[in-house]
């Protein structure tokens, strides 16, 4: 399935653009069928948003930017949905960062592992990591639990998003630092966040990979002071107060 032509000036561009990369996703046997129904959870929240980035979105991915360049060992975690949403997107934030890409999936077979490795080197990635699936995340019972001991395994930061809830809690309680991108502040994932971004994946990530290109030549001592003046409560509060009262200045 090609591109469908939906004009910019379409009130719902983004979303149906959307939609369309989900709906072809599936198609290449890249996505779940169950990503179609989590999409459309996310896209219930982001119409509340004002399907934009509200400040407190982009003040996260800024420190989320920061997170990864500081980071010993970056990993971006990509499941189905994201790599049909933002593959090139994944990438360019690997590349503005070092972070390491890592294939980790619910419904996981090695045809769909394979096939969504294919389609992130398509779109410029190198070095795919999840294939080997040498490492195990502790206290998960399902196949979200498998990782590369030296991907997911290894690092210390960890960007996950579209994140299961049970996953992103066992990576907290491993230590890891996790970023997410979730629509809903009240999530597990986003509760279990050191940096929650709630933001649409397709802006959150180009985003992030604009401060972090802006942020390349900074200090450790300044990158950490980024890091150390971030709320993430405060963060998730004014998202929810942005859901609920539609104060997009949140």
């Amino acid at each position: 399935m090609t591109e469908i032509d939906i004009p910019e000036s379409h009130p719902r561009y983004e979303s149906l653009l959307t939609r369309h990369r989900i709906e072809a996703g599936v198609e290449k046997g890249i996505t779940s069928q169950q990503g179609l129904i989590a999409q459309g959870r996310g896209e219930a929240f982001d119409y509340l948003l004002g399907e934009e980035t509200i400040p407190s979105a982009d003040a996260a991915e800024r420190v989320a930017a920061a997170q990864l360049l500081a980071a010993d060992h970056a990993v971006l975690s990509v499941n189905g949905n994201v790599a049909a949403l933002v593959p090139g997107e994944i990438v360019d934030l690997a590349e503005a960062t070092g972070a390491d890409i890592e294939v980790n999936l619910f419904n996981r077979t090695r045809e769909r592992m394979e096939r969504i490795a294919d389609h992130l080197r398509d779109h410029g990635g190198t070095e795919i990591k999840g294939l080997e699936a040498d490492g195990r995340i502790p206290g998960l019972d399902h196949e979200r639990a498998k990782v590369d001991a030296d991907g997911i395994g290894s690092a210390d930061v960890v960007l996950v998003p579209l994140e299961d809830g049970d996953r992103a809690e066992a990576l907290a309680e491993m230590g890891k630092t996790e970023i997410v991108i979730d629509l809903n502040p009240l999530s597990r994932s986003a509760q279990s966040a050191a940096v929650p971004v709630v933001d649409n994946i397709i802006r959150a990530v180009p985003n992030m990979t604009a401060h972090a290109r802006e942020l390349a030549g900074a200090a450790d001592d300044d990158l950490a002071e980024i890091i150390e003046e971030f709320d993430p409560e405060e963060t998730l509060v004014a998202a929810e107060r942005a859901i609920r009262g539609g104060d997009l200045d949140g």
